[in-house]
C-alpha cells in the first residue's frame, strides 16, 4: 500500500519517527525492498541505520560498549540451544526481549529452566526477525527515562527526565511514572543526561526525538542503559503534555532541516527558543488504566510485557498533590489511597502482593503501613524506592490524624496541609463516613480554594499567556478570566476498553465547532495520550481529574455558560445529577432525558409509546425477582445494569447456575440500580443509527450494520456502512421512527441507537443520547463531521441554519473492524459476547 502512495504522490521523503513501531518497522521494509531508492526518497529524522543500531539489540549493545557505556550482560540468539548456553554465564531469573516488537510482546522474566524454554521460543515465534535478547535480570533496580531532542547541527536538549516509582521488572507503559526525576543525585542526574546524549549522538538519530532508558541498582548506584527508542514514544506525549514542549511539532520541524535556535517555543510567546531546556517548578504523575476485569482468566501480574489500556496524569506543586490528584483520576471508585486488604487477610497475602506486581500494589503498600510494617519490610519486598515509600506513609500518618479528629475539629490550616497533601473531599468524607457534600460546605465556609498556575517550560522565569493550567493550593493565581461567552467541555478521562479516543476525537470537534462559532472553549482533561489535552486545541485547558470537587472549583472560578457533557462517553454523564443539584446549566440534552434513556425501567415505559418492539424483557430489583423473571422468559437471556459503559458487566445466561454465579460476581441490584433481563434474539441483525437533533429537526448521520450477529457487543463487532442486507423500504421506516424517538427524548446534539431486526421487525436495544463509539467513523465516511454539527447545534443553531438537513448518501462501502489484545492475555476465551 505504501508503494502506491509513494508511486502516485512522488514525495521528497518519509518521516519514520513519529508513527511508533508500527511506522519504524514498515519504513525499514521499504528501505529493505528497495522502494525508498527506486522512487528517490529519503527518510529524514532518523535514518536507516540509526534505526537499525537503536532496534537491533546486538547492535546497540556493542555500540554503547564502544563508547564506554555499561549495559545488560546476555546477547542475542537465533534459538533456543543458544539461549541455554547463555543461561550458564547470567543465571536465572533471566529476561528475555523479542527485536522488532511493540509493547514489550513476547518479553519477560524466566524463573526457572521451563519458563526460559517456554519464553525464548515464544520470543523467536513473536519476533519479525526471529531474534531474542537474553538478558541478565535487573529486577528491584531504579528505572529511568531521558526524553531527548538533537537537530542537525547537533545541539541536543534533554526535554524531561522521568522516573519509575515502579522498579525493573515492569513494562515502563505500566509503571507508575513521576517527572521530574525525584531520587536521583544531581551527580547522577548529570552523568545520565550525558550518557543520554551521547547515545543519541552515536546511535546516529540526526533530528528529533527519542527516548533513552536507564537503570541504577540501588544497592551500589552502577547505572546501566537499557535500551533507546530512535523514535518518539508513549513517554514522548507524556514528556510533552508535562513540559509544554511540544516534542513532536518540533521534531517534525528539525527533521525538514530547522534548528532549535531557529525554532520558537510557542508556551512562551517566542521569548525562549526551542534550544532552552525545558525546567519545571512542579511535579507529574502518571498512573496507567487497566482493564483485567474484562479477562478474568487472565494473569494480572505486571511484567516486562505491557497490559495497560490507558493512563492518567496530574499536576501538582509536589509529588504527594500530583499523585492523590492523579489516583482520583483514575475512575475506579477510590479517591485516595483507600483500604482494600480485608482485617481477615493475614500478612502472607500482603506480602505477596508487594512482591509481585499488580495493578493495585500501591494500595497494598498504603495497606502495609497500616499494619505497622517498618519502612524496610515495605522496601525489601516491593523495591519502591524509600523517598517514595516515606511519600506514602506521610500521607497514612496524616489519614490516622483525620479519623482522630473529626471533621469540625479541621481548621483552615489543617485544611489547607491537607489539600496541598493532595487530599480529595471525597477521601477525607471517605475515612470520617459521611457525605462528600459535608466537607465540602466545611471548607468552603473555611474559605479554601485553589488557584490555578500555568504549565509554561520555564519555571515562570519568563511570562507566558498561554491558558495550560493545573489547580495547586498556592497563593497567586494565574488563570485570567475573560468575560467572553464561554462553555466547558468534559473530556473523556483515562482510556479503558469501552471508552477510548472515539470520544476524545468528539471532544476536540467540539472544541473546534465552538471556535468557530466565537465562543470560548475551556476543555477539562486528565488524559496526556490525547489530542484533546494539546494546549492549543482549545481556547484554555484544565489539566485536571474530572471529578465533581475538581471540577466545580473550574466552574466557581470560569463562570461559564455551560457545561457539555455528551462528548466524553460515560465519564461526564456520572457527573449530571450533581450538576443539576448545584445549579449548573447542562448545554444540549436535559438530563432528564440521558436519565430516561440509561435507566432501563423508564425507557421501557418510554418506549411503549413508539413503533418498536423490545425483546420481551423483566426489571428486577433483588436476586429471586432475577430468577423469577428468567422462569417466565426462558433462556437464553441477556442481562443488563442501568448506567453501563461498553456492555460492562452485560451477560449472555444459559442455564440457572450461569445466574446464580453472575448475580454472586457483578455488582449489587436494587431499586436505584436494576437490572434488565431480556430474551435473547436468536438469529437477528443488528444496527447501529447515529444521529443529531436540534430539538425540532433530526439528521440521520448513518445506519451501520454489524457483520457478527447481534448478541456481539458493537464495539468488538465488525461493520459495514450502509447496510449490506437490510432494504431501502425498511431503512426508510427505520430512520423516520428514530427521528420521532429523538424529538420525544429532547435530544439536542447527538444520539445513538442500537436496534435489531428479526423477521422484518425491529427491536430496540438501547438508546444513547451522547456521542457514540461510531461518530469518528462515520464522519470519516460522510466526510462532514458529526460532533462539530452537534456543537453548534447545542449553541442554538438549528440544522435549517447550517444547510444540514439532507443525510450525506455515501459512494462507497466502509468496513470498520475491532483490534483485540488477546496475544497479550494469553489464557483469555476469544470467545465474543455481550461485554465489550
Amino acid at each position: 500500500v505504501l508503494e502506491k502512495v509513494i508511486a502516485e504522490e512522488k514525495p521528497d521523503a518519509v518521516l519514520p519517527t513519529l508513527g511508533g513501531q508500527t511506522a519504524l518497522n514498515l519504513a525499514m521494509e521499504l528501505e529493505h525492498h528497495g522502494v525508498l531508492k527506486k522512487y528517490g526518497v529519503e527518510m529524514i529524522g532518523a535514518r536507516a541505520e540509526a534505526i537499525q543500531r537503536g532496534e537491533d539489540r546486538e547492535q546497540f549493545k556493542s555500540t554503547m560498549e564502544k563508547i564506554g557505556l555499561d549495559t545488560c550482560r546476555g546477547r542475542l540468539v537465533k534459538s533456543l540451544e543458544e539461549a541455554r548456553e547463555i543461561l550458564s554465564e547470567i543465571g536465572l531469573p533471566a529476561v528475555i526481549r523479542p527485536s522488532f516488537t511493540l509493547g514489550g510482546s513476547g518479553s519477560g522474566v524466566a524463573y526457572n529452566r521451563e519458563e526460559f524454554d517456554q519464553k525464548v521460543q515464544r520470543g523467536l515465534d513473536l519476533s519479525p526477525v526471529s531474534e531474542v535478547l537474553v538478558e541478565e535480570s535487573i529486577l528491584g533496580w531504579k528505572e529511568y527515562e531521558m526524553e531527548v531532542m538533537r537537530d542537525a547541527d547537533d545541539n541536543a536538549v534533554v526535554i524531561c527526565s522521568i522516573e519509575n516509582f515502579d522498579p525493573c521488572g515492569v513494562h515502563t507503559g505500566d509503571s507508575i511514572t513521576v517527572a521530574p526525576a525525584m531520587t536521583l543525585s544531581d551527580k547522577e542526574y548529570q552523568k545520565m543526561r550525558n550518557w543520554a546524549i551521547k547515545c543519541l549522538r552515536t546511535i546516529g538519530v540526526e533530528t528529533g526525538g527519542s527516548n533513552v532508558q536507564f537503570a541504577v541498582n540501588p544497592n551500589n548506584g552502577r547505572m546501566i542503559i537499557i535500551e533507546m527508542n530512535p523514535r518518539v514514544s508513549r513517554s514522548s506525549a507524556l514528556a510533552s503534555k508535562a513540559t509544554g514542549f511540544p516534542i513532536a511539532k518540533v521534531a517534525a520541524l528539525l527533521a525538514v532541516g530547522f534548528t532549535l535556535d531557529e525554532l520558537k517555543n510557542d508556551i512562551t510567546n517566542g521569548k525562549t527558543p526551542a534550544s532552552f531546556e525545558p525546567t519545571i517548578d512542579y511535579v507529574v504523575t502518571k498512573i496507567p488504566r487497566f482493564n483485567f476485569e474484562k479477562f478474568p482468566e487472565t494473569d494480572p501480574r505486571l511484567t516486562t510485557q505491557m497490559k495497560s489500556v490507558g493512563e492518567v496524569m496530574a499536576i501538582g506543586r509536589n509529588f504527594q498533590e500530583s499523585f492523590q490528584k492523579a489516583i482520583r483520576s483514575m475512575e475506579n471508585g477510590l479517591f485516595g489511597l483507600s483500604k482494600i486488604l480485608k482485617d481477615n487477610e493475614g500478612n502472607g497475602a500482603l506480602k505477596l502482593e508487594l512482591s509481585t506486581p499488580g495493578e493495585k500494589r500501591l494500595w497494598y503498600i498504603a495497606d502495609a503501613f497500616r499494619r505497622g510494617w517498618s519502612m524496610e519490610e515495605i522496601f525489601v519486598s516491593c523495591k519502591v524506592d524509600r523517598w517514595f515509600l516515606h511519600q506514602i506513609k506521610e500521607i497514612i500518618d496524616l489519614e490516622k490524624q483525620i479519623e482522630e479528629i473529626g471533621l469540625s475539629q479541621i481548621d483552615k490550616n489543617f485544611m489547607l496541609q491537607l489539600k496541598k497533601k493532595g487530599f480529595a473531599d471525597a477521601r477525607i468524607a471517605n475515612l470520617l463516613n459521611i457525605p462528600e457534600e459535608d466537607v465540602r460546605n466545611h471548607r468552603y465556609n473555611l474559605d479554601v480554594h485553589p488557584v490555578f498556575k500555568r504549565v509554561d517550560s520555564c519555571s515562570a522565569e519568563f511570562d507566558s499567556t498561554t491558558n495550560y493550567l493545573y489547580s495547586t493550593y498556592d497563593e497567586e493565581n494565574e488563570s485570567e478570566v475573560s468575560e467572553n461567552k464561554k462553555v466547558i467541555v468534559l473530556g473523556s478521562g483515562p482510556n479503558r476498553i469501552g471508552q477510548g479516543i472515539e470520544f476524545d476525537y468528539c471532544c476536540v470537534q467540539a472544541a473546534l465547532a465552538f471556535r468557530e462559532e466565537g465562543v470560548e472553549t475551556i476543555m477539562i482533561n486528565s488524559n496526556p495520550e490525547t489530542v484533546s489535552t494539546d494546549f492549543d486545541v482549545s481556547d484554555k485547558l484544565y489539566f485536571e481529574p474530572i471529578v465533581a470537587e475538581d471540577v466545580f472549583e473550574i466552574i466557581r472560578h470560569e463562570n461559564p455558560e455551560g457545561v457539555v457533557v455528551q462528548f466524553g462517553g460515560q465519564t461526564p454523564l456520572k457527573l449530571t445529577d450533581e450538576f443539576e443539584k448545584n445549579g449548573v446549566k447542562i448545554l444540549g440534552t436535559p438530563p432528564s432525558s440521558i436519565d430516561t434513556a440509561e435507566n432501563r425501567e423508564k425507557f421501557k415505559s418510554f418506549l411503549s409509546e413508539f413503533n418498536f418492539l423490545q425483546p420481551e424483557n423483566r426489571i428486577a430489583q433483588t436476586s429471586s425477582e432475577a430468577f423469577d423473571a428468567v422462569n417466565e422468559l426462558g433462556y437464553p437471556v441477556i442481562v443488563r445494569p442501568s448506567y453501563v459503559l461498553g456492555g460492562r458487566a452485560m451477560e449472555l445466561i444459559y442455564t440457572d447456575s450461569d445466574l446464580k454465579n453472575y448475580l454472586n460476581n457483578q455488582l449489587e441490584i436494587s431499586k436505584d440500580n436494576p437490572l434488565l433481563i431480556e430474551k435473547f434474539l436468536d438469529d437477528a441483525v443488528e444496527l447501529d443509527i447515529d444521529i443529531v437533533c436540534d430539538g425540532e429537526n433530526a439528521l440521520v448521520g448513518g445506519v451501520l450494520q454489524h457483520i457478527e450477529e447481534a448478541g456481539i457487543h458493537s464495539g468488538d463487532s465488525s461493520c459495514s456502512f450502509p447496510p449490506y442486507s437490510v432494504g431501502d423500504t425498511q431503512l426508510h421506516t427505520l430512520k423516520k421512527e428514530i427521528k420521532a424517538v429523538a424529538k420525544k427524548l429532547n435530544v439536542v446534539g447527538l444520539m445513538n441507537a442500537q436496534v435489531a431486526v428479526k423477521d422484518d421487525k425491529f427491536y430496540m436495544i438501547e438508546v444513547n443520547p451522547r456521542a457514540s463509539r461510531t461518530i469518528p467513523f462515520l464522519s470519516k465516511c460522510i466526510g462532514n463531521s458529526l460532533a462539530k454539527i452537534a456543537s453548534k447545534v447545542i449553541l442554538g443553531r438549528s440544522l435549517k441554519d447550517l444547510g444540514l438537513t439532507d443525510e450525506i448518501m455515501p459512494t462507497n462501502y466502509a468496513v470498520k473492524a475491532p483490534v483485540f489484545p488477546f496475544n497479550k492475555f494469553r489464557k483469555v476465551d476469544p470467545i465474543l459476547g455481550p461485554e465489550m
